[in-house]
């Protein structure tokens, strides 16, 4: 998931999967297919929630609607897998290969991205429709013995993980900014915790290899390769609301020599004074503050701050994650604070011995960050269970390295060969997950790339500094 909704693929124009131990056939097909079914499935149930006028609304041209993320990537599938591998396969409709193509121009030239939202039709019932019709038709490929139509699965199924967050994020942004503050769901997670003192963890650099070593991969994770770190230390969690506060009430909005030249533009043009989705509730009228005063059994907010999360417009939680800052926020922040962003090999020679699927994830239904206290569903805090210092889900983290290649990268022939090497410029690699990525997804040599800018995204700030 990225701003280019980018992934990767290995020199054959697929995702590059390494060898394991061999597996019962019946049981690889099995598995296969399930997780075909489950992932799929996902992505319907996550508009399940929605009106049918949600799916449609389009609020800027970096978003989507969730009808377009529907069909694009039923589109995947049918492009890369069905028209390439199924000979007798019937297209649902020919016109959809220019309508929901995104960025791929070795397919054809895609409709416009700011005008998706212009489409009416095809109805939502007819892109489920589409969904099922190729559903039905990936069933025989999927147990088929063929190395490349496997690969090409498992690129269609994580991409579409990628879209399953770009679609909260997508709706968060449209809801967020209607005045009505409309929840995307009402049982969401809002259990609170604390977050201790910010302490740092110390690092002692050398040659490390980083990039990808596992099953799966995206093809901007390698080769792998050696980096040279110096010693280095990174914060023990994620920097917190109430810290970003206190860099907001000493004018941290209004200090230029905080800011990066371009962050600074970014600061007066748009007129950022807080975080997107923050709303101080000296803004809204008298009536309204007393309104939600009784809706709070009388506690006064008067005075702080509210912040819009999936779940409705809250109160700011002192101890939860500060997101939705873009990087030239968080540099500033880290400048601030006399530290800085971490690099990217910086962050994943320190998360690589870490469990990337103990955290707060999609599948904790909280779809917030929550502090390094938080229970969560099952009761156990963070802390117990290997995930107290953050590093997978809550948000994706910031770091100061521009997204381009690895030493000895070439990108892929093919269309596929389009899904992330041309986009490496003039971005910054993001690290980590999120409260909104799916459990399972991501790991530690997992690059995400936004433009600076950007803060739509569930993206937070990690502190580092050098050791002398």
């Amino acid at each position: 998931m990225s701003s280019s909704e980018g992934a990767a693929t290995g020199v054959s124009g697929v995702p590059r999967m390494a060898a394991g131990p061999s597996e019962p056939r019946g049981s690889h097909d099995e598995d296969l297919a399930g997780r075909y079914a489950r992932v799929r499935g996902q992505s319907e149930a996550l508009c399940e929630p929605l009106a049918i006028e949600d799916y449609g609304v389009q609020p800027m041209d970096d978003a989507s609607p969730p009808k377009w993320h529907l069909a694009h990537t039923t589109w995947f599938f049918e492009t890369f897998l069905l028209k390439e591998f199924a000979t007798d396969y019937q297209a649902f409709d020919d016109r959809y290969e220019v309508l929901f193509n995104s960025y791929y121009n070795g397919i054809g030239n895609p409709y416009p991205r700011p005008r998706r939202g212009f489409l009416s039709r095809p109805t939502v019932g007819e892109v489920y429709d589409y969904r099922a019709h190729v559903d039905n038709a990936i069933a025989g490929l999927v147990t088929r013995e063929d190395g490349e139509i496997r690969q090409r699965i498992e690129l269609g199924l994580n991409h579409e993980q990628q879209h399953q967050e770009l679609m909260l994020t997508d709706l968060k942004y449209n809801l967020g900014l209607n005045p009505l503050k409309p929840a995307y769901r009402q049982d969401l997670d809002r259990e609170a915790g604390g977050s201790g003192p910010l302490k740092f963890d110390d690092y002692p650099g050398g040659i490390l290899s980083v990039g990808a070593g596992g099953p799966f991969c995206f093809d901007n994770e390698l080769p792998r390769h050696r980096v040279l770190l110096e010693p280095f230390a990174l914060a023990g969690r994620l920097v917190t609301n109430a810290e970003f506060l206190e860099f907001m009430e000493d004018g941290g909005y209004e200090s230029p020599a905080l800011w990066l030249s371009d962050g600074w533009a970014a600061v007066c043009a748009n007129g950022w004074k807080s975080p997107l989705y923050w709303r101080s509730q000296e803004t809204r009228s008298q009536e309204t503050r007393r309104q939600e005063t009784r809706n709070q059994d009388g506690r006064n907010q008067d005075g702080g701050w509210l912040e819009y999360r999936l779940g409705g417009e809250r109160p700011l939680v002192p101890d939860d994650p500060v997101v939705h800052v873009s990087a030239y926020e968080a540099d500033a922040y880290a400048r601030w604070a006399g530290c800085r962003l971490p690099t990217e090999f910086e962050w994943e020679s320190a998360a690589a011995p870490q469990d990337p699927r103990a955290g707060n994830f999609a599948d904790d239904r909280r779809l917030h960050p929550a502090s390094v206290e938080w229970r969560g569903r099952e009761g156990v805090q963070r802390r117990e269970t290997g995930a107290g210092n953050q590093f997978y889900g809550d948000a994706w983290e910031w770091t100061s390295s521009a997204y381009g290649p690895y030493p000895g990268y070439r990108t892929p022939p093919g269309a596929l060969g389009e899904y992330n090497g041309k986009f490496m410029s003039n971005q910054l690699v993001l690290r980590g997950g999120s409260c909104a990525t799916p459990r399972g997804h991501v790991r530690a040599s997992y690059r995400n790339f936004f433009y600076p800018p950007h803060r739509w995204q569930f993206s937070g700030i990690r502190l580092a500094r050098d050791l002398a």
